[in-house]
This record gives structure tokens, sequence and C-alpha cells, in this order.
């Protein structure tokens, strides 16, 4: 009981900066556990924010409106036990216009898109600043993740990071829970964007924000973690894909022997390094081809399979997070990622002719999929510096 207590003054000092008490801030509830713990460690410190439930989900559309009544149920009852306010900010024209167009579009050309990560640059932190937000100090979410000042980011020489930084900037830095780090999804917001987050969660693991939940009764504190789209609740990728882009058979080939070992419904529903879900037995088969003009998905089997592998790949129209920290480096000793997961890996990151960037990882990389997002962090995999799409 005395350690969940010393959890909670990780963030919550008995002291506040005046400026702080004075903040004007707006939190963003999705009806998870995570944003009502955010709640509750910001009234912890005396903070009072005005709550916000983000619509995104269409009126006349059953399947897509599933679990928003259950949302909002939580988010009111979050509001209720800390008597602040809660509105609901209706997006629902921009998140169809800006994150599922771009969705559609990136997987009718083959590519893989990556909705989390454009519905954060483009909804919660673009969107509902335009609407909302900018008449706010702060924007507070429940994601894991932290913003860190150049002064206690890089005071420990042992570092070895060679970064040339400006004296005022906020870097995103990556949270100590590997498994929930969400800097990848993260990272494609602006400078002006990192400096205005609030993430509440940045110093804690799953466990301890769930046990926070818990030990304080919230509504969500048992619920489960949400795997849909975004935040569109239980919606299923591969049926949110269909109702827009509808079913296509098409043949699934083994690409050494040139072999028909089954059918797929349409190519869309398929990326580069897949194993699951491709119906096929006497597996493991992967996915490492399509071709789009043929309507066909080349196949490989088994784990070692050299095919199903590479080592290098092209950033296209690299973004920063806050800013280019090596701007007069050639090459840079890295850590990467080209997918949420839990692991960091290192390789060599190298400017090319036409603005980009070229990774040459260390170890080969299973699965590299092209539209997805190749999020580059510093050496020792403390910061997240930006993100790039992976170019074919």
């Amino acid at each position: 009981m005395q350690k969940r207590r010393a959890v909670g003054a990780q963030f919550a000092p008995t002291a506040l900066p005046a400026q702080q008490k004075s903040m004007n801030i707006a939190l963003l509830l999705s009806g998870g556990v995570d944003s009502a713990v955010a709640t509750h460690l910001l009234m912890e410190r005396g903070l009072r924010p005005d709550l916000f439930y983000i619509k995104i989900g269409m009126d006349d559309d059953e399947d897509l409106t599933c679990t928003a009544e259950e949302d909002l149920e939580l988010c009111q009852a979050i509001a209720r036990r800390y008597g602040l306010p809660l509105e609901v900010i209706d997006l629902q024209k921009e998140y169809w216009e800006r994150v599922v167009s771009y969705t559609m579009d990136h997987v009718k050309q083959g590519l893989t898109p990556n909705p989390d990560v454009m519905c954060n640059r483009l909804i919660k932190f673009g969107a509902f600043e335009e609407k909302v937000g900018h008449g706010y100090d702060r924007i507070c979410t429940g994601h894991y993740a932290r913003v860190v000042r150049d002064d206690e980011l890089f005071a420990d020489p042992r570092s070895g990071e060679s970064i040339d930084l400006s004296s005022s900037a906020s870097w995103l830095g990556t949270a100590p829970d590997p498994i929930k780090d969400q800097t990848d999804f993260l990272a494609q917001l602006d400078r002006h964007q990192v400096e205005k987050i609030m993430l509440p969660l940045g110093h804690l693991r799953k466990e301890q924000v769930r046990q926070i939940a818990l030990d304080n009764k919230l509504a969500p504190a048992r619920r489960k973690d949400s795997q849909g789209i975004c935040f569109l609740g239980k919606i299923n990728y591969n049926d949110f894909v269909r109702r827009f882009l509808g079913e296509r058979i098409g043949d699934v080939i083994e690409l050494e022997t040139g072999k028909k070992v089954g059918e797929h419904r349409g190519y869309w529903f398929h990326t580069i390094g897949q194993r699951k879900g491709l119906g096929l037995g006497g597996g493991p088969w992967f996915v490492v081809k399509k071709d789009l003009a043929e309507n066909i998905l080349y196949v490989s089997h088994g784990y070692d399979n050299l095919l199903q592998y590479g080592r290098s790949f092209n950033i296209a129209s690299f973004h920063f997070l806050t800013g280019d920290p090596w701007p007069s480096s050639g090459s840079i000793d890295v850590t990467f990622k080209v997918r949420h997961t839990d692991r960091w890996r290192t390789g060599l990151l190298t400017r090319t002719t036409d603005g980009g960037f070229h990774i040459d990882g260390d170890d080969p990389i299973q699965g590299i999929a092209p539209g997805q997002f190749g999020v580059v962090y510093s050496r020792d995999g403390r910061i997240c510096i930006g993100s790039g799409e992976i170019a074919i």
C-alpha cells in the first residue's frame, strides 16, 4: 500500500509553482483507464482541468458508435467524481476527411498506413486545437510518453549523445514501460504541439496506472484497453477497410515456387511481414510482396527465409518533432522502430540528397512495410527525434 502511494507521489509533488496552478488545462477523456488516471493525478496536484470527449463515430452508423455511449458514460462518471466540466467536441467531419481519407488512400496503393499516428497529429492535437485547444495553456492526455527539457535531458555526460540543442526546447521522451511506450504514435507532432502537451502518465508503468485506478475506485478501472482504430473503440481494422473498399478475390502465391497456395479477399487487407490471418495451412507463412496490378499476394514459408528480412530502408519527408538535432552531421548512430513494438533497433542514419534519410540497421529486420512510419530515436533510446514514411 505504501509502495502504491509512492507511485502517485512520483507525479504529485506537494508544492506547485504558481504558474502551474494558474494554467488552463484541457484534458482529453476517452472513457479508458489511462485518461481517467491522468485526471486523478492532475486533481492530486491541485490542477482542475476542463474535460473533453472527442466524438468521431458517425451518428447514422451503429457499427461505428457501438462503444461511444459506454465511453461517454464513463467520461461523465469521471467528471461527476471530481466535479469537473465535461464537453463533447464533435470532430466527425474532420476525422473522416483527414484520417479516413489518408488511410483508404494508402491501402489502395498497397501501403501500410498508421491511422493512430495521423489521428494524434490531425485530430487530437490538430482539429481539437483549432476548435477548442487554442484557448488553453496545455492539452493533457493519457499517453505513455514524457516531455523533457534540454537541461534535464543531456545533463549526464555519460549519455554519449552529440546533439545540438537549443536552450529552451522541449523534447518527446520515452516512457519507462517499453511495452506501453507510445512515442511512436506521437512522432508526427510538431514543435508547438510538443511544447503544449501534458503527459501525467509519462513516468508510470501500465500496472501502476491500473493500480491507481483500482485503489481510487475510478469507473474505468477494470476496463480493457481498446484494440480498435485510433479511438473508434471495438472496430476491427479489416471490417473498417471492407466497408470502404469491399473485397476482391485474388491468388496467394508462394514466391519461391510460383505455386498457388490459397486465395485472399483483397490485397488491402494485408501488409508486408504479416503472418496471422492468412488462412493458409502448414504455416508459418509470411507476406513478402504484393502485386497490385494482378491482385496477387506473394508469401514465403518458414521463420528463417531471408526474403522476409531486410537491413535498410529509406524514409521520405522526414518530420522532426522539435527540430533537427544533427544539422551538420553526416551519419549518426541512432535507435529506431518500424512498427509499434517494445524493441528499439540500432542502426546508422544517413541523409540522402533528396532531403530524406536512409537507415542501415545493425541486424536483419522482418517485414519492413512501405507506408508505415520509421520512427527515429536518440542513440540511447530516450528521446524520439521524429519520423517519416518508409518509402518503396
